[in-house]
């Protein structure tokens, strides 16, 4: 009898063996193309990293190699003398009076979407749907036509309320996932101790539901800082323009001074805040994004 056992035990863990190698050889081509696509864009990375601190000479003689000495004018270059800077302060300015906006109107409606039930509701969440596939070139005219109208064509607080209007369906159908997780019981504990909908709202469940709002502000802070068509359309006057566009005018200036070094410099000070954000908050919003799709 024990060498039954034994012999039915061992069977059944060579299956299991089998089953997870199995998986294991399923899920192998997805590894390679993953551990392949984040080795290229790490070297890639790198690479516009190192060559930002080479001459234009030293780049051209060996395009491989580490800079002897760093050539630091490269980034006074991007900064000063083609205004990075300036239009480094623009998309700050634009994309934090953005998220703040996106966040103070999408939080609310989330919340009432969500836990509050009354008639029309269904309806105005598949609206915010239905709104995230809208193609954005389709409202080009149309919201030419209402800044122009309003007289913030060509202005920062114009393109701060293109920013909000278009991200906001995304962003509620984002919170709506957190706030569909918190617990009822801490409402209705809530309420039975004389607190309001307001105050609920504010102390208990918007604290509650921080990390969704993180991850909705991380989420929009890398899609509006690296956007380029909407600022290309509506922002005319050259220093009113935002880091897209500035990177857009220094590689263009770069074509005929061929000082590829501080095109790189350029496209450094670009990238750098989004590869700060996800280093920081990383763990973060992966966290938020994992409590969102619980449900």
């Amino acid at each position: 009898m024990d060498n039954g056992a034994n012999k039915g035990t061992k069977q059944k863990s060579v299956a299991l063996l089998w089953q997870r190698l199995w998986r294991f050889i399923k899920s192998l081509p997805a590894y390679v193309i993953l551990i392949g696509w984040s080795v290229f864009t790490i070297f890639g990375m790198l690479w516009i990293f190192t060559s930002s601190f080479k001459r234009t000479g030293d780049l051209f003689r060996n395009v491989w190699s580490l800079p002897v000495e760093p050539f630091i004018e490269n980034y006074y270059k991007a900064w000063s003398v083609v205004k990075m800077g300036s239009y480094f302060g623009n998309s700050v300015i634009v994309v934090s009076v953005s998220i703040i906006l996106i966040l103070s109107i999408s939080a609310p409606a989330a919340y009432v979407l969500t836990r509050i039930k009354f008639r029309g509701g269904k309806f105005l969440s598949s609206l915010f749907v239905a709104g995230m596939g809208i193609p954005v070139p389709l409202l080009f005219i149309p919201l030419f036509g209402i800044l122009r109208s309003v007289k913030l064509i060509d202005t920062l607080p114009g393109l701060i309320l293109i920013y909000a209007a278009l991200s906001i369906p995304f962003t509620v159908f984002l919170l709506t996932g957190f706030f569909a997780m918190l617990p009822l019981e801490i409402e209705e504990s809530a309420s039975l101790e004389g607190a309001g909908p307001y105050r609920i709202f504010f102390s208990i469940m918007l604290p509650l539901a921080s990390p969704g709002l993180l991850t909705a502000a991380i989420f929009n802070f890398i899609g509006l800082w690296n956007e380029y068509m909407l600022a290309l359309i509506f922002m005319t006057t050259q220093k009113k323009s935002t880091v897209a566009l500035g990177l857009y005018a220094l590689q263009s200036s770069m074509q005929y001074t061929g000082d590829w070094g501080a095109l790189f410099a350029g496209v450094m000070i670009v990238i750098l805040p989004t590869i700060f954000l996800f280093i920081v908050l990383s763990e973060r919003m992966i966290a938020g994004i994992t409590l969102g799709t619980g449900k």
